[in-house]
């Protein structure tokens, strides 16, 4: 099958072709090409995937896997397929390619897909899919370390499984959450990784034109559609979908520079967001403004908020599993547990597991509030907010209140621990929360990311 798609083309592209009864494989391979453009203009890139004869209708009914622009070819069969499709049947019928040209040159894009198909018995039965266990060995309520972007094999990075357990384990983590781009085929691939000492959690990156989307810890085999942007009005119904799966909406790197990766979606179905995405570069930055701007409507009307989460974003080789991951208090090393935990904004953000922060504000009288909690309080009561850090050496410590930075201080000593409180009142922050920093060179200019924290909220009582 031969085509060119012309600058505006539609976001996906399907080349139907048909299935007869008695096929045992199927085969499909694809190329385009790659002209040069003027400097600053995008050139080719084209993705790919595949439906069954069960259609291409929006929810993914006939979904069979999808590699983006990771692979040239793949396999499909009853009893196995290549990483990122779906082993099963191949009923007779209608299927589909599907072709995402992501970006188009302005000459145009040539492709050429070939499609072979093997006749004979089917070759086994489809394997049945067994999952990671929705616990591990925990230590009762307490702080856990969790990365949850993470890209395998399964889609467009170049680890296992196994691998991506490995390294999670030597980074301390407790738990990791698998988000493959628009597949879910990883899903039974990740039973053997987990284990006592790590919670594997299930998830996919909703991979949309107008921004990425963490679908977290959704329950095994929940496929999300990526096939729509925002002006399609249809993003609400798959977050409804995540969320009636048990899984969390965490918008990813929503103030990213590449193509279609710019969340522009809004945070109204949002549980979280993703502030921190891989090194501490720009538009984290700008992410950290962004979602530091939405804490104050959140103080004054005293209702929900979006508590900030940090992940590596890891594919592949010098990428750190674990740079950053975010740190929980959660009741147990439990699926339910640590979406709850992160849900409700009980958690820091820190470069690896070096790094530890104990953060609270206390009353005069007694009464204390942790991350992500509130404390109530008459307006003029003084509070001591105190931050105990260790693992930052020479970092400098900043105090963010609804008025901005307040507070400056450090560097840490080299130990990289040390303890710092700053006294306030309800009337004087809406919310305060913590910051390490490295040093930087240039001047004024804050310094790379070590660690922050979500914040913890003042409401000023109503008198009597």
């Amino acid at each position: 099958m031969r085509g060119t798609l012309a600058p505006g083309s539609p976001d996906y592209v399907y080349l139907p072709f048909t299935v007869p009864p008695g096929t045992a494989a199927l085969r499909v391979s694809y190329t385009y090409d790659k002209p040069s453009v003027p400097p600053g203009t995008p050139g080719n890139a084209l993705d790919i995937g595949l439906f069954d004869e069960r259609g291409t209708e929006p929810g993914g009914r006939g979904f069979r896997g999808w590699s983006g622009g990771a692979r040239t070819e793949f396999v499909v069969r009853a009893d196995e397929a290549t990483p990122g499709y779906l082993p099963g049947p191949l009923h007779p019928g209608t299927w589909h390619i599907a072709l995402g040209p992501y970006t188009v040159a302005p000459r145009g894009l040539a492709y050429e897909v070939t499609v072979t198909l093997t006749s004979g018995a089917p070759g086994g039965e489809a394997p049945r899919p067994v999952y990671p266990p929705p616990r591990a060995r925990g230590r009762g309520r307490a702080w856990y370390r969790g990365d949850c972007h993470l890209h395998s094999w399964h889609s467009d990075g170049r680890r296992t499984p196994a691998e991506i357990a490995a390294l999670a384990r030597a980074a301390g983590l407790d738990f990791i959450n698998s988000s493959d781009h628009n597949t879910i085929a990883s899903h039974p691939h990740w039973a053997d990784a987990a284990g006592e000492d790590l919670l594997v959690l299930l998830g996919e990156e909703v991979t949309t034109r107008n921004g990425h989307v963490l679908a977290l810890g959704t329950d095994p085999g929940t496929f999300v559609d990526w096939r729509y942007r925002a002006r399609d009005h249809h993003w609400a119904h798959a977050a409804r979908e995540i969320h009636r799966a048990g899984g969390l909406v965490v918008p990813a790197h929503p103030h990213a520079d590449c193509v279609g990766c710019a969340w522009k979606f809004g945070y109204t179905e949002a549980d979280a967001v993703e502030v921190w995405n891989g090194p501490w570069t720009p538009d984290d930055e700008v992410t950290l403004a962004d979602w530091d701007g939405r804490l104050l409507a959140s103080a004054r009307e005293g209702g929900a908020w979006l508590p900030a989460m940090g992940d590596s974003d890891a594919h592949r080789d010098p990428d750190v599993v674990g740079h950053p991951q975010t740190v929980v208090l959660a009741d147990d090393l439990t699926r339910q547990a640590v979406l709850g935990g992160l849900r409700a904004g009980r958690s820091y953000v820190a470069e690896s597991r070096t790094v530890s922060l104990a953060f609270a504000v206390r009353a005069e009288g007694g009464a204390r509030a942790g991350i992500g909690e509130r404390l109530e309080l008459p307006a003029d009561t003084p509070v001591t907010v105190r931050l105990e850090a260790s693992g930052a050496p020479r970092c400098s410590v900043r105090l963010v209140t609804d008025q901005g930075v307040v507070f400056t201080g450090g560097p840490l000593p080299v130990s990289g621990a040390g303890v710092v409180e700053w006294r306030t009142t309800a009337a004087g922050a809406a919310y305060v929360r913590a910051e390490l920093r490295h040093e930087t060179a240039l001047g004024p200019l804050p310094g790379p990311m070590a660690a922050f924290t979500n914040p913890v909220f003042l409401t000023a009582a109503r008198p009597a």
